[in-house]
Order: C-alpha cells, then structure tokens, then sequence
C-alpha cells in the first residue's frame, strides 16, 4: 500500500475514532475501545513504518530542526509523523473526555477543546486544563 493510501485510512479512521469519542462520551467504554483498536493500529502501523523506513534515520536525525526537516522529506518518515500525531491526539481526547467526566465537566464546554485536540493537539488540551483549572480550581491532573 503506497504512503498515499494509508495517510488517507489512516486520516478516516482518526475522524471515525473522533465521531465515536463525542457519539459515545458518556459511556466508560469508549475510551478502552479507542485504545484497544484505532490506536493500537496507529502504534502496530507506526512501528511498521519506522521499522521498514530505518535506513531513513541517521544518528543524528533528531538533533536539531534541519535534520528532523531532512528527516521529513521522505514520505514514509512524513506519514510516520502524521500518524503519531492522529494516535496522540486521539489518545488526549480519551484522556479529556475521561477526566472531564470524573470531574463532573459537561459535554457542551468540552467540544471546543476536543476540536482544537483533533485539529491542533496541545491547543485543545491547554483550553481543556484552562476550562477544568476554572471549574474545579485544580490545576494538576489527577491521573489515577
């Protein structure tokens, strides 16, 4: 499958990960569901790419912007970095839809987060932890 194909199942399969997120939010299994399948063939697909693009890495690719720039000029490093990006992102909006719901956070004050979480990652979770620092008065995320 050419580079082209899978960016684009694997950009679908991101947006149906993301209509089943705000389908299912109130649920307790989406979020084990979107783990234990799309991210998961995010991560297998990932490895594959990275394992069977080695030769693409030098010692040094990560070492400074122009290299990590080089770096991205091969179409399999490029999707590679597409793809951790859908996985991470993803996996944030499990994390924000999750920890909203334990503190009691409503569904309509999270969708500006979780559409800037799908479309530009940090952003999204810096409105979330703003939004939640607002409501709860507590800051740190408590994760267990």
């Amino acid at each position: 499958m050419n580079p082209d194909t899978l960016f684009q199942l694997s950009s679908t399969l991101a947006l149906l990960g993301w209509v089943l997120l705000l389908i299912f939010h109130k649920t307790l299994w989406i979020g084990k569901v979107l783990i234990g399948t799309i991210i998961t063939l995010f991560a297998i697909l990932y490895t594959w790419l990275i394992a069977s693009n080695l030769s693409s890495f030098q010692s040094d690719s990560f070492n400074s912007l122009d290299n990590i720039a080089n770096l991205f000029h091969d179409r399999s490093a490029l999707l590679a970095g597409w793809i951790h990006y859908l996985a991470f992102d993803l996996l944030t909006g499990v994390f924000i839809v999750t920890n909203a719901r334990k503190h009691g956070i409503g569904f309509w004050p999270l969708l500006p987060c979780l559409f800037f979480t799908f479309m530009l990652g940090p952003f999204g979770l810096l409105l979330y932890l703003l939004l939640r620092w607002f409501q709860t008065r507590q800051y740190f995320a408590d994760i267990e």
